[in-house]
């Protein structure tokens, strides 16, 4: 079963007050629930190649938009988009699938802070979690871009002004590979970089403010007590590779783990043959 919906839910804001967003979401297959996260300045499209997979192995998968991404509401204001607002607009679309038993978060980057958000207030909700590359610390992003981040130097105005053409060049030069012995001339197959240029061009500025307003979670880590599956790619250039193994030794309930050499910041999308049994695997491990 395959549903695409634009689901209207109760979102607080800071004020208390209460305005109904639209979320768009898909879901496929039936059984214990599996909520996909995806990261910063992607959309649902990035589970493209693992939400029929957990469908088919027996588990229904539900993937959405996150604020200001994809297809779903993008505030008008940028002081509206914080990790926070994110996180209210995450967890309400959960209330409003009303689930009857735990479920199973997986998380990518960003989606990886939201997944850690979720198990520390609402830890009798969530079977397990399956990071991918989680977003858990400002400080796992390289100093230039902490920087650009912080002071704001991120013209927003010029970013949503960037025609598809510049964002597809920018990924493609991202994704090309330099080492020599390798087959491959990008890490990231075409089908993936024309969706990942097509999602920058679909998010919304205001998103450009979501990293710096991200919460310091190492200091809770600790008290994470779900099973854990940690994925990530050595080659990541865009959070520090070295920031997933000492994650590693802070998450108490650590299940498997998995470091692809291969691989960047998207290891899910570059070698899905590779990410999605380990996936499957710890769902079934979870019973």
């Amino acid at each position: 079963m395959v549903v695409n919906a634009n689901a209207e839910f109760a979102f607080f804001t800071q004020r208390a007050t209460i305005i109904m967003f639209p979320t768009n979401y898909i879901q496929r297959g039936e059984g214990s629930p599996v909520i996909l996260a995806h990261g910063f300045v992607a959309s649902l499209r990035t589970w493209d190649d693992l939400l029929p997979e957990i469908a088919e192995a027996g588990y229904a998968g539900y993937a959405l938009d996150l604020l200001g991404h994809g297809e779903s509401y993008k505030p008008a204001r940028r002081r509206d988009y914080t990790f926070n607002a994110v996180f209210d607009h995450f967890a309400a679309w959960i209330d409003s699938l009303r689930l009857t038993e735990p479920l199973t978060l997986v998380g990518h980057s960003l989606g990886g802070g939201l997944s850690l958000q979720y198990a520390l207030l609402h830890p009798e909700r969530v079977r397990g979690l399956a990071l991918v590359n989680p977003f858990y610390d400002f400080h796992q992003l390289a100093p230039v871009v902490r920087f650009a981040f912080q002071r704001r130097l991120l013209n927003a105005d010029l970013i949503g002004r960037t025609p598809y053409r510049l964002f597809r060049l920018m990924v493609d030069a991202t994704s090309f590979r330099f080492d020599i012995d390798s087959r491959e001339a990008h890490t990231l197959p075409e089908h993936v970089r024309i969706r990942t240029a097509l999602d920058y061009t679909r998010s919304a500025t205001g998103v450009y403010n979501i990293p710096h307003t991200l919460p310091n979670f190492t200091p809770r880590l600790a008290r994470i007590q779900q099973p854990t599956l940690l994925v990530w790619g050595r080659r990541d250039s865009t959070l520090a590779p070295d920031s997933f193994p000492r994650m590693s030794k802070l998450l108490p309930n650590i299940i498997a783990e998995h470091a692809l050499p291969s691989c960047g910041h998207v290891p899910h999308r570059c070698h899905p043959e590779k990410v999605n049994p380990c996936v499957i695997e710890f769902l079934k491990q979870l019973g």
